[in-house]
């Protein structure tokens, strides 16, 4: 695979894509950037606020702490954060400049305005949409399908912005379909580091940082001390596990340090990033190898999300999972076939593993996936695999990707659905 490729530029800015910084759960981060939107359209504090948001919204937000707030929780918190201190130009990091009187002045409006939450069901799966208002003057932000995909603006009944929404496509991203093992493969054997640094880089910069801070600190469940402290540190395995749930730990309960996502979620990106860290610190990988590794680890990521969607029932830990056993197989020598087995083989032991949204738990989740990733390659340097048959595994890995992409975006919709009824207590 040469530079000018089409499949090697579009890899690259694929990476530069989703490897960005995210201050705080992505869902609730999403909802105080278009809250930030709604109100810079408006042209003041609002007095009333209205939030529609699709259940996975609801379900992603509705647990998790928003940061720089003082430990607020839940949708009004999000978009009070995002109405009184969001700067929508910085988006995922939205809220990561925020003062104490800006936290005070949040708590006052979550008192005094009018803030009502609506379950609404346009047939996609990400959707938010901010409508606030003060006296005559209303403003209404939506966003669909990822993040910080802004499609309608409107003020005062005037539309500023709508571009159309084409069911679940992402408009504006680079075609995800270009990706393929093999061709991720290809690509991270040859590809130039350079082109790929400035995320790389940045992506061991922050998610060690946070990893750090969660075992120093006392967050959540503290899934990352419990690893540590009942198996030792003396195992590679065990680190690897316990720097990747203790950044979450830190990141699901209130920590306020970014974190370089993977696929819109942080988990996902601290998933396939810190155990891959822990193997290539413990193997005296050289940068060129470590590098290598993240980029196959985060492309397999990727890879395997485009098929189950950017949140479905399907726990994305997962993914990310088997996406680091991928980048640790590659650091312990192993080549394509080792690749694909790992993943293979880390699917058919934790697919099925649901999301009941963004909490505390998302660390032993993780901690679960990430050992299925490196038994997954220890099965497979052992002569043990699962094969075509076992389960949703079937012949080749394509075809078990895209078998675990049906289970996620289509076998679990009712899952989705009812998890959702349950969490918000219909």
């Amino acid at each position: 695979m040469k530079q000018t490729d089409e499949k090697y530029q579009a890899y690259v800015r694929i990476l530069e894509e989703e490897l960005v910084p995210a201050m705080g759960c992505t869902e609730p981060i999403a909802l105080a950037y278009a809250a930030a939107k709604a109100r810079e359209i408006l042209g003041c504090i609002p007095d009333q606020v209205k939030v529609e948001a699709s259940g996975s919204i609801i379900k992603n937000v509705k647990s998790v702490i928003v940061p720089n707030t003082n430990h607020l929780k839940g949708i009004p918190a999000a978009a009070a954060a995002g109405i009184i201190a969001g700067r929508s130009e910085k988006e995922l990091e939205v809220i990561a400049e925020v003062s104490k009187e800006e936290i005070d002045e949040m708590i006052r409006f979550l008192k005094t305005a009018k803030i009502t939450v609506e379950h609404v069901d346009h047939g996609i799966t990400f959707e938010i949409i901010i409508t606030v208002s003060k006296g005559n003057s209303q403003a209404s932000v939506r966003i669909a399908n990822y993040h910080t995909n802004i499609v309608h603006i409107e003020k005062d009944g005037e539309v500023l912005l709508d571009i159309p929404v084409e069911g679940e496509k992402e408009e504006g991203l680079t075609d995800r379909s270009l990706l393929d093992m093999e061709s991720i493969w290809e690509f991270v054997n040859c590809v130039d580091i350079e082109d790929i640094r400035p995320m790389i880089s940045r992506q061991i910069a922050y998610n060690t940082a946070i990893a750090d801070e969660g075992l120093r600190g006392d967050y959540g469940a503290n899934i990352g001390s419990v690893l540590l402290d009942t198996y030792g540190d003396q195992d590679v395995k065990i680190r690897a596990k316990a720097r990747a749930a203790a950044g979450s730990d830190a990141r699901m309960n209130g920590c306020e340090l970014p974190v370089i996502i993977n696929a819109g979620s942080g988990n996902q990106g601290m998933t396939c990033s810190l155990p891959v860290l822990e193997y290539a610190k413990e193997l005296k990988a050289d940068e060129l190898q470590t590098y290598r590794a993240l980029a196959l680890s985060n492309l397999v990521a990727i890879h395997q999300k485009t098929g189950i969607g950017r949140l479905s029932a399907y726990c994305g830990a997962v993914s990310a999972g088997a996406a680091a056993g991928a980048g640790i197989a590659y650091l312990c020598g192993g080549g394509y076939q080792e690749v694909i087995h790992t993943v293979v083989n880390a699917l058919a032991i934790v697919s099925g593993m649901v999301c009941d949204g963004a909490k505390a738990s998302c660390a032993a989740k993780i901690a679960a996936s990430v050992d299925a990733g490196i038994l997954g390659y220890h099965m497979f340097i052992r002569g043990q695999q699962f094969y075509a048959g076992d389960g949703i595994v079937t012949n080749g890995v394509e075809a078990t990707i895209h078998n675990v992409g049906r289970l996620g975006k289509d076998g679990m919709k009712a899952t989705n659905e009812e998890i959702i009824r349950m969490m918000i207590g219909e």
